[in-house]
C-alpha cells in the first residue's frame, strides 16, 4: 500500500469516527428530547384530565346561580334557604318544593342530598334536573302534582362544595363527611365541637325539620344501599335494622324504577345491605335512622364517579323515575294519621310503635301527625302512646295503598280522680240524676227515637258515598 492509499484510509477512518461521534451525540440529544417531550405530554395529559373531569359540570358559582334562578322561576312552589356553610364559607343552600313551602302541614317531609363526597358530583346535577322537572310538570303530570301537593321535598344539591372544588373525596379539611357522624357501635365523633361544619349543619337541620325519609346520591357503583352500615364486630356481614323489610322495600322501589339497576349481576335486585357490602362507621344513614326518625338510603347512581358531562342527561333519564317514585312512596303506602285527646280533642304529640318492630316514630308537635313507612302486603298491630294517657292499638292489613289511622287517647285517671265528668262541670246529686232520667223517658222519648233513625239514615248514605268515591281509600279511627 503506497502512502497515498494509506493517507486515504486514514482520512476515511477519521471521517467515520467523526460521523459516529456526531450520530451518537445526536441520538442522545434526540432521545432526551423525545423523553422530555413525552414527560411534558404526560404532565399536560394529567392536567388536562383534571380539567376535563369538571368540564360541563356546574361550578359552585354556577350551582348557586342555578338555585337562585330556580327560586325566582318557581317561587309559587318553592323556597330557598341555607342550613349553614362549608369550611371555606360556601353556603349550603336547600330548595324546598311544595305547594305550601315553609308552612307546617300534616304532610311527610323527604330530603335529597347530593355531593356528600367531593369527587362524586353526579348527584348535584341530577338534583337540579329533578327540581326543574317538578317545576315544569306541576299540574301537568300526575306524579309531579302528587309530590308537590302531598310532600315537602327538600333538596340539598351539594353537601361538600369545598371537596368538589378540590376534586377530592373529603371536605376542605380532607375529612370524609360520611364518616363524621356519631356511631352506634364505637365512640367515634362523639365530640360535637370536633365535627365538621357540614356535618353539624345536617344534624341541626334534622333537629329543625322532622323528615320521614331521605336519600343521599353517590357515585362509583350502581346500587341502592340500606342500613345498617356497620357491624358490632367490624366484620363484613349482613346486619339489618329492626325495619329491615321496610328498608329493602324502599331500596327496591328505587332499583326497580331504574333503567337497569335491578338487573345488577353484583347486587341481586340492585340493592344491598351496607354492612354486607363493606362496613363503615360514622355514616350518615345510620345516624338518621337512630337519632332523627328518618329512613335514609345511600344511592350509588353511576358506575363512573365522574362521567363525561355529556352523559348527564342520560343518567338523569335512567334515574328520573327512581327519584320520583321514592319520594311519592311516602304517600302511596305506609300508615299515616294523627293522635288526639278524647277530653278536649287537642292534638297529642305522642308516639307510634308497631308490634314486633323495636322502633318508635314520634308524632309532630303542632298537629300530632305521624307517618310510618312499612312494607306492604302484611298485617301490623299499630300502637299509639302518650305519657299521661292510656295507650291504644289496632290491627291493620297494609295493601299496596296507604292507610290513614287516627287515634283518640283517654287520659289516665288517678286514684283520687273521677273517671267521668259532667260536660257542664255540674256537681249533680242523685235527685238531679233521677229527674234527668225521668225527663228522658217522658214525653220526649218519641222525638229522640225519630232523631236517631234520621241520623242513622244519613250515616248509611254517607258511608255508601265514600265507598263509591274510592274503593281503595282507608281511614280508621281508633277511640
Amino acid at each position: 500500500m503506497n502512502n497515498n492509499n494509506l493517507l486515504f484510509y486514514l482520512l476515511l477512518l477519521l471521517l467515520a469516527s467523526t460521523l459516529s461521534s456526531s450520530s451518537s451525540e445526536d441520538f442522545k440529544n434526540t432521545s432526551y428530547a423525545t423523553r422530555a417531550r413525552h414527560l411534558l405530554e404526560d404532565n399536560e395529559s394529567q392536567a388536562q384530565t383534571i380539567v376535563d373531569l369538571a368540564q360541563g359540570y356546574m361550578t359552585n358559582a354556577d350551582l348557586e346561580r342555578a338555585i337562585k334562578e330556580f327560586g325566582q322561576r318557581c317561587s309559587n312552589i318553592s323556597r330557598i334557604y341555607s342550613i349553614g356553610k362549608s369550611v371555606n364559607g360556601v353556603a349550603l343552600r336547600v330548595i324546598e318544593i311544595s305547594n305550601k313551602p315553609g308552612e307546617e302541614e300534616t304532610e311527610p317531609a323527604f330530603k335529597y342530598i347530593g355531593n356528600v363526597h367531593g369527587d362524586e358530583p353526579v348527584g348535584r346535577e341530577l338534583l337540579i334536573f329533578l327540581a326543574n322537572w317538578l317545576c315544569d310538570n306541576y299540574l301537568k303530570d300526575p306524579l309531579a302534582t302528587l309530590i308537590v301537593e302531598n310532600v315537602h321535598l327538600h333538596i340539598l344539591p351539594s353537601m361538600n362544595p369545598d371537596g368538589f372544588s378540590l376534586r377530592r373525596r373529603g371536605n376542605a379539611n380532607n375529612i370524609d363527611l360520611n364518616r363524621d357522624f356519631p356511631d352506634q357501635f364505637f365512640p367515634v365523633n362523639d365530640d360535637e365541637d370536633s365535627r365538621q361544619p357540614e356535618t353539624r349543619a345536617i344534624m341541626n337541620w334534622l333537629r329543625d325539620i322532622r323528615f320521614t325519609a331521605s336519600a343521599t346520591l353517590h357515585g362509583g357503583a350502581l346500587v341502592a344501599n340500606y342500613p345498617w352500615d356497620g357491624t358490632e364486630d367490624k366484620k363484613t356481614n349482613y346486619y339489618g335494622t329492626p325495619d329491615d323489610d321496610t328498608f329493602r322495600f324502599m331500596a327496591s322501589i328505587y332499583s326497580h324504577s331504574h333503567y337497569n339497576m335491578s338487573s345488577s349481576m353484583e347486587f341481586p335486585g340492585g340493592i344491598t345491605n351496607g354492612a354486607a357490602w363493606y362496613p363503615i362507621y360514622g355514616g350518615m344513614q345510620d345516624w338518621n335512622y337512630i337519632h332523627a326518625g328518618c329512613f335514609e338510603l345511600t344511592l350509588e347512581v353511576s358506575d363512573n364517579k365522574w362521567p363525561n358531562a355529556a352523559e348527564l342527561p342520560v343518567i338523569w333519564r335512567y334515574n328520573k323515575m327512581s327519584m320520583l317514585n321514592l319520594v311519592a312512596s311516602l304517600v302511596k303506602t305506609g300508615v299515616h294519621g294523627r293522635i288526639y285527646s278524647s277530653g278536649d280533642g287537642k292534638p297529642l304529640p305522642g308516639f307510634i310503635t308497631v308490634s314486633g318492630i323495636n322502633y318508635t316514630v314520634r308524632a309532630g308537635i303542632f298537629f300530632a301527625d305521624y307517618h310510618r313507612i312499612l312494607a306492604p302486603r302484611d298485617r301490623y298491630q299499630v300502637v299509639a302512646t302518650m305519657p299521661g294517657y292510656k295507650s291504644k292499638n289496632t290491627s291493620i292489613w297494609l295493601d299496596e295503598g296507604p292507610v290513614t289511622l287516627d287515634f283518640v287517647l283517654d287520659a289516665e285517671v288517678s286514684v283520687k280522680g273521677s273517671v267521668l265528668q259532667n260536660v257542664y262541670d255540674c256537681n249533680c246529686n242523685s235527685k238531679c240524676r233521677q229527674e234527668f232520667v225521668q225527663f228522658l223517658w217522658g214525653v220526649h222519648l218519641e222525638l229522640y227515637f225519630g232523631f236517631i233513625l234520621v241520623l242513622g239514615f244519613f250515616c248509611l248514605l254517607f258511608q255508601r258515598r265514600v265507598k263509591a268515591k274510592s274503593s281503595r281509600a282507608k281511614r280508621i279511627l281508633v277511640v
